[in-house]
């Protein structure tokens, strides 16, 4: 197979040349070309036809989100955004992007290695794979809202990792205040979990935060797992909790869906509903078997609405999906689950 087909955009020269040879040292990645702005980067794109662009958020003359907003809707290309702690990167997530990475700052040399040949690389490489264009913002529909009396005591948890900030909004914008108490875990570096929750928080209707030890799980709130620690689900005095502790990687994650999935299974047991959503690996697939077979209803994002079919191919596969359907329709089954 030949190699992923790189250009790299980012308007300081010396990060640009450290990108490049980064990437390049990697024998499944070519960088055809580079460019230092939104211009350049067009021309690039038209002359190489590479297959994933690296792009920073801040660039001269136009910012790398203004040029995805124009880029996107005539040539679907997977955008890998370079950015600082910086809530920008949200919104680039929404013009298309397919991920992110975590600009370095003052980093030796190991931590420059370790950004650029695993965590740059390894998100070039899971680009490549995906569809762009998936995403598309869906119009607001109709959610039969009815939550029955027995569903007080249930908890609904979510897991996601590539192209899951999209997905997880447009199912968490559709619950009202009489969900029950919603735990996700979303593959994301520490600093930017906290904003993406307080995005999410001024955008639904739920209260939505980062989650810290001790936090109670209610209705009407979604708990997002910090992005530098294992979230689990405990019960202290009958009532649910999360717990935020551990910084060790589970299925190659910190935070895991399989731990906070596998804690729910063990402390809700049939009191759960449990959703897996796009991303690539099979972080999930084995927390989520293990709450089926505790009795949780379980639901799989489908492979035409997924940016990456990875992890719920997985928990498919291993037969923890009991119901498989497409992103839009989530929300709602979400709904007619807990109104039984």
């Amino acid at each position: 197979m030949r190699p992923i087909r790189v250009l790299v955009v980012d308007d300081s020269m010396m990060f640009r040349k450290l990108l490049v040879q980064g990437l390049d040292s990697d024998p499944n990645i070519q960088v055809v070309a580079q460019a230092e702005n939104a211009y350049e980067a067009r021309d690039a794109i038209i002359k190489y036809r590479p297959d994933v662009m690296t792009l920073d958020v801040e660039l001269p003359r136009m910012s790398g989100i203004e040029f995805l907003k124009k880029l996107m809707p005539q040539y679907p290309l997977p955008v890998v955004m370079i950015s600082a702690l910086n809530d920008k990167v949200f919104d680039a997530l929404e013009a298309g992007a397919v991920d992110f990475v975590n600009k370095p700052s003052n980093m030796n040399r190991e931590q420059l290695n370790v950004f650029l040949k695993q965590e740059l690389a390894t998100k070039v490489k899971i680009a490549s794979t995906a569809k762009v264009g998936k995403l598309k913002r869906i119009e607001d529909s109709h959610i039969n809202s009815r939550v029955s009396a027995a569903a007080s005591n249930k908890i609904v948890a979510i897991g996601a990792s590539t192209g899951g900030t999209e997905a997880i909004f447009e199912v968490v914008r559709q619950f009202h205040r009489d969900i029950p108490g919603v735990v996700i875990v979303q593959h994301m570096p520490p600093g930017f979990t906290k904003m993406y929750a307080d995005r999410l928080n001024n955008q639904c209707e739920v209260a939505v935060k980062e989650a810290t030890s001790g936090d109670k799980v209610l209705p009407g709130q979604v708990l997002i797992a910090p992005g530098d620690r294992q979230m689990r689900l405990v019960k202290v005095n009958g009532q649910y909790q999360v717990e935020c502790r551990g910084t060790e990687k589970v299925s190659g994650h910190c935070p895991s869906v399989d731990v906070l999935f596998q804690s729910v299974a063990k402390t809700a047991g049939r009191n759960a509903i449990g959703v897996i959503l796009t991303g690539m690996g099979a972080d999930g697939s084995k927390g989520l078997l293990e709450m089926r077979n505790a009795g949780a209803q379980t639901i799989g994002q489908d492979e035409a609405s997924c940016v990456v079919y990875g992890m719920p191919k997985v928990a498919y596969e291993v037969g923890a999906v009991q119901y498989q359907m497409k992103l839009s329709a989530i929300s709602q089954k979400v709904y007619s689950l807990l109104s039984i």
